[in-house]
Formats: C-alpha cells, sequence, structure tokens
C-alpha cells in the first residue's frame, strides 16, 4: 500500500474539533509539516493554547481515524503546537516580583482582607510597586474594597501569550475572581476550578515589575493555598489575628501550615487586628473588646515578631465598604497603625531575605 498525503488528510477530515464542531482540516489545525516514509506518517496539530482542554482527545481521535480510513498498519507520529506561548513552569511565574507576601488568617473575620488590602496600601505609600492578590476565590472582597467592581480587565498579547492586565488603583496592581463573576452570584466551584482560575490570575497576567506581591489568601487551609504553594515561591507569610482565644488557636493551625516541613515558608510576623476599640471622640482612650494583647502573647511563645497592633475604629469598617482603604489617610490612628506594619514588614522581609535561601515551591508527588 502506497500513503499520500490526500489519503491521510482525508481521513483526518472526519475528526471533529468540540470547540467548533469543525473538522481539524477544515478549521486548519493540521500543521503543513506532514511526513510519509514508507508506512510512517508523522505531522502535528495545532491548539490556541497549550492548556487545551480537548488536546489529548483530539489527537487521539487523529490517530484513530487514521488507523480506521488508512490501515491499520500506519506507524503514527502525531505532535502538539500552540499558538500562543505556554506558561512559564511552576516557581518561574512572576520573574519581576522581588517578594511575595502571604496574608493568611486560621479563620474567617478577623480581617484579614482589610490588612492585606491597606498593608498593600501603605507599602506603596512607602514607595514601593505594589501588587495585590485576590486569592480567596470563593469570597472575593478586593474589587469592593478598592471601588473597582465594574472593572473589567483585558488581554494584552505579550511574547505570544494573551495576559490578564491587572486593574489600578490607587497606585497599585489589583486582581481579583470578583472581576470575572457575578458578585450576586455564589462561586459554586469544586477545587480543581477554584486552583486552575488561581493559576491563571498568578502566570497568566501581566504583573511585571513588583517589589511586593501580597496575597490575600482564603481564611483557613485548602486547596487554594496548597495551590499557592505549589507555583509560588513565597517570600513570607503575614499571619492575622484577633486577641481572642478562639482565633489565636486557628491562628497557630495557620502558622503550622506555612512552618510544615514540606513547606518552610518563614513567618515574617503576626499582626493583631481590632486589638483595642477607640472612639473617633476619645483617641486617647483603649477599651479592649477581644480581651487584651493575646496576639502579641502568641507571638512572643513562638518567638515571631509582633509587626502590628491595628485599633478598631469605624473609619476602617466605613472604608472598606466605600472603596477607601484607611492607609491612604496617613494622620489617621489606623493609618499611622498600617504605615508603621508596612514598614515592619519590610524590615523582617529583607532580614529574612539576607539571612536565610529564597523559599522554594512545594513540590507535587503524583
Amino acid at each position: 500500500m502506497t500513503l499520500y498525503p490526500k489519503l491521510i488528510l482525508d481521513a483526518l477530515s472526519t475528526v471533529r474539533y468540540p470547540g467548533n464542531g469543525k473538522n481539524i482540516v477544515e478549521a486548519e489545525m493540521v500543521a503543513d509539516n506532514l511526513r510519509i516514509d514508507g508506512m510512517k506518517v508523522s505531522f502535528s496539530i495545532i491548539f490556541e493554547k497549550p492548556t487545551d482542554p480537548f488536546m489529548k482527545s483530539v489527537v487521539k481521535s487523529a490517530e484513530t481515524a487514521i488507523h480506521t480510513y488508512v490501515s491499520k498498519e500506519v506507524e503514527v507520529t502525531i505532535t502538539t503546537e500552540s499558538k500562543q506561548a505556554a506558561r512559564p513552569e511552576p516557581g518561574k511565574l512572576l520573574p519581576q516580583v522581588k517578594n511575595v507576601i502571604a496574608v493568611s488568617s486560621g479563620k474567617g473575620g478577623v480581617g484579614k482582607s482589610t490588612v492585606a488590602a491597606n498593608l498593600a496600601v501603605a507599602l506603596s505609600k512607602l514607595g514601593y510597586k505594589v501588587g495585590l492578590l485576590d486569592a480567596d476565590i470563593f469570597g472575593p472582597s478586593v474589587p469592593k474594597m478598592f471601588q473597582v467592581e465594574d472593572a473589567r480587565p483585558y488581554a494584552e498579547e505579550v511574547g505570544g501569550r494573551d495576559l490578564i492586565v491587572p486593574v489600578e488603583k490607587y497606585g497599585i496592581e489589583l486582581l481579583s475572581i470578583g472581576f470575572f463573576v457575578s458578585p450576586e452570584q455564589a462561586t459554586l466551584w469544586r477545587g480543581a476550578m477554584a486552583s486552575n482560575a488561581l493559576k491563571q490570575l498568578v502566570g497568566d497576567a501581566k504583573w511585571g515589575e513588583l517589589d511586593y506581591f501580597v496575597l490575600d489568601t482564603p481564611p483557613g487551609t485548602s486547596d487554594i493555598h496548597l495551590t499557592l504553594l505549589q507555583n509560588l515561591a513565597i517570600t513570607g507569610a503575614v499571619i492575622v489575628s484577633t486577641p481572642q482565644e478562639v482565633a489565636l488557636a486557628d491562628a497557630r493551625k495557620g502558622i503550622n501550615m506555612y512552618q510544615n516541613d514540606k513547606v518552610n515558608v518563614p513567618i515574617l510576623g503576626l499582626v493583631e487586628n481590632m486589638a483595642w476599640f477607640t472612639p473617633a471622640e476619645l483617641p486617647e482612650n483603649k477599651y479592649y473588646l477581644f480581651g487584651k494583647e493575646g496576639t502579641k502573647r502568641l507571638a512572643e511563645e513562638l518567638n515571631v515578631p509582633l509587626l502590628g497592633q491595628i485599633p478598631i475604629v469605624q473609619s476602617i469598617c466605613e472604608g472598606g465598604d466605600n472603596g477607601t482603604p484607611v492607609a491612604l489617610n496617613e494622620d489617621s490612628i489606623t493609618g499611622q497603625a498600617f504605615i508603621e506594619l508596612a514598614r515592619n514588614v519590610v524590615e523582617q522581609t529583607e532580614k529574612r531575605n539576607a539571612e536565610m535561601a529564597p523559599t522554594l515551591i512545594v513540590q507535587t508527588h503524583k
């Protein structure tokens, strides 16, 4: 039997690409590198993206079509190409980012997102280039806290890849899953879907040069944390807690996750949020609503720095709700507290970088 190109292409024209219903020859997915050597056939199939979900099934169908319509004796070799360049491998996703800071809490409701947002603002006010990623896939709050709920990021081609361009507000680069889902709809995703969305926000975005990349992580310990640890070399973690004993117990779990011997992410320090209540009309008064200095004692016990104590002031809630983080006002009590927090984070990050080797990503074992 003699093989010739039309015989092969006629067989391949029976294979449909599920994404558009066209056959792969009509869709111009068969590359022009078809080679025939006796009963050996080799060629490439071109896909839009290296992550195309139909890639394996289309390749298998193409091989089956040749064996069905040409001959079972044909030795078929199919390679794949993509129009878009591949995403860099884990650990090399953000080559121009100097420091990745994970802001975490053992439980919800301790003000972690408020701390992350205001830390980012305060770092920017200190003159650093800052990015903030809302990694809380199921409860994104960054769009509201920065008053950019209507923002719809667009893609820009960079080096053969379509990259999401972060939204800029107050000089900070922002991305959140909240930009891509309806705020009225619950995000009903399985873990794998959420992890893939997060990988896109990290690896398929145009983050550029940043001094600090702040991650607002979900509360607790979850798939999302593992995805971050497997894809990003996190410089250090900042743990947020309130002074309450129940919050402190959960903070320990968050600390333990990062200190696990398979993870080894340094703890830069703890932040005591809602440390005390100060009425605006009585700025010298402190009312310890949730206990006094519990986070400070935990920091001493674990021998990690207490990076800051953030008081409860009504303006924090109002700032979060109306999209103007309180750290923008450096003259306020809380504005000063967040600037002090940012200075301490910078100091501990520089100390960590001088004394310790870079963090490695957590390896996946299959």
